[in-house]
């Protein structure tokens, strides 16, 4: 926050000249962004083009091509595992889960970047662990075991870990997985409700409407290290989305809602 008490508006994530390469393939190349606080910018592109691969590396957990990436001014390294940590919330497509355990402490996960080595959860952890289940619609649930949960509802679970640990910068991939739309739609909303209190995200989605509906800016993968970056309402067009996804779509707009459809 600054003197005002308003969001600092220094950008929390920034790239500069990143060029991002797996398997001598090239996802992009020169990018330049920045994600300040209480901004979505939504990744979208074709199966397979690297969008899971570039938010890895903006999220420190892969080496760029070349490039740098500033996490809240300075290069993770620079801050250590467990201040990025605080700073960096992920959300990968897969939810490993080596051990059975409850949903509670699923949750209390997010956490432990905020805690000593030997420190217990106490009371407010609890109370925050609570209340992130509660706001994925999983209240009720604390003692379930993660074996016994459908694949929404341990999406869900992810998502309410992620929020616990109430990181400023939020990188998120595919959260919609396995969610059906009532539940697609609550999550986004949750995750709009944070960015509006000042968190910054960044999300790779496939849904070209969802993302204009949500996100401030949108980040379009082509392939073979092309993208373009823009304001969502420019930038998702029925022109840019049909050559991005290589099928005609087009646009339809109801109640000042706008889609894109295949033609």
């Amino acid at each position: 926050m600054n003197k005002q008490g308003m969001p600092d508006a220094r950008p929390l994530l920034e790239a500069h000249e990143l060029t991002v390469a797996i398997g001598g393939r090239s996802i992009c190349r020169m990018l330049t962004l920045a994600v300040a606080p209480g901004e979505i910018l939504v990744i979208l592109g074709r199966n397979g083009v690297g969008k899971s691969t570039l938010l890895a590396t903006l999220a420190g957990l892969r080496a760029p091509a070349s490039g740098e990436i500033r996490l809240a001014g300075q290069g993770y390294a620079q801050h250590g595992a467990k201040l990025a940590a605080r700073l960096r919330g992920w959300l990968g497509q897969r939810q490993e889960d080596p051990f059975s355990a409850s949903a509670l402490e699923i949750a209390l996960m997010g956490r432990h970047p905020h805690l000593a080595r030997w420190q217990w959860e106490g009371e407010a952890e609890l109370r925050l662990a609570r209340a992130a289940l509660a706001e994925v619609g999983l209240a009720g649930c604390e003692a379930q075991k993660i074996e016994s949960l459908s694949g929404g509802e341990r999406q869900r679970l992810a998502i309410a870990a992620l929020l616990v640990q109430e990181a400023p910068l939020m990188l998120l991939d595919e959260p919609l997985t396995h969610l059906d739309l009532n539940h697609q739609i609550a999550v986004l909303e949750l995750l709009a409700q944070r960015a509006r209190a000042g968190a910054a995200l960044i999300l790779v989605l496939h849904d070209p409407g969802l993302a204009r509906r949500y996100a401030q800016r949108v980040l379009l993968l082509y392939g073979e290290g092309e993208s373009a970056l823009g304001e969502s309402e420019t930038i998702l067009t029925p022109e840019t989305l049909s050559r991005l996804y290589g099928y005609p779509l087009l646009q339809a707009e109801t109640a000042g809602r706008i889609a894109f459809i295949p033609a």
